[in-house]
């Protein structure tokens, strides 16, 4: 199973609820699991979050991104998704993961907003010692996977062949 960002919150907590379904877990730049959210990050979020407009979803990726460039189709998907009617956002605790014994890939955006990816880094490798952990380097959580594309990939595939 792999997931990004909220995905991999997913993923972990699924990886929790049935280990017995997942023998292998990917997480690139997984928030809301070995790290909260920076404070920068939610502050530039919540215009997004408090009244969702395409422009602000844009806005919001730009900076985030640094201006990197990004696939139009991606930008224009996720300022569309950010308007979706009734649609809620669903959290709920920080996975345990000191309890998942499957082997795990746990891939970091260096220069990410959403979280300090050394730091990330760190609490991964201690919660889950059988971890591979690599950050990315260059990379912010919005501009993976298009930043380093091969990177990601090549990871992605060794790990879950």
């Amino acid at each position: 199973m792999c997931g990004h960002s909220y995905g991999a919150w997913l993923a972990a907590t699924y990886a929790l609820h049935a280990p017995h379904r997942i023998n292998r877990l990917a997480l690139i730049d997984p928030t809301q699991i070995f790290a909260a959210f920076r404070p920068g990050y939610l502050l530039h979020a919540l215009p997004t979050l408090i009244r969702p407009s395409q422009d602000r979803a844009r806005a919001f990726l730009a900076w985030e991104t640094a201006g990197a460039p990004l696939d139009e189709t991606w930008q224009r998907l996720y300022a569309a998704a950010t308007t979706v009617p009734g649609r809620k956002i669903v959290t709920g605790r920080r996975p345990r993961t000191t309890h998942l014994r499957m082997p795990a890939l746990i891939l970091l955006a260096e220069r990410s907003r959403a979280l300090h990816a050394a730091k990330t880094a760190a609490r991964a490798r201690r919660d889950i010692p059988q971890a591979k952990v690599h950050v990315l380097p260059g990379t912010t959580h919005h501009s993976l996977p298009s930043a380093a594309p091969e990177e990601l990939n090549t990871r992605l595939l060794d790990f879950l062949h």
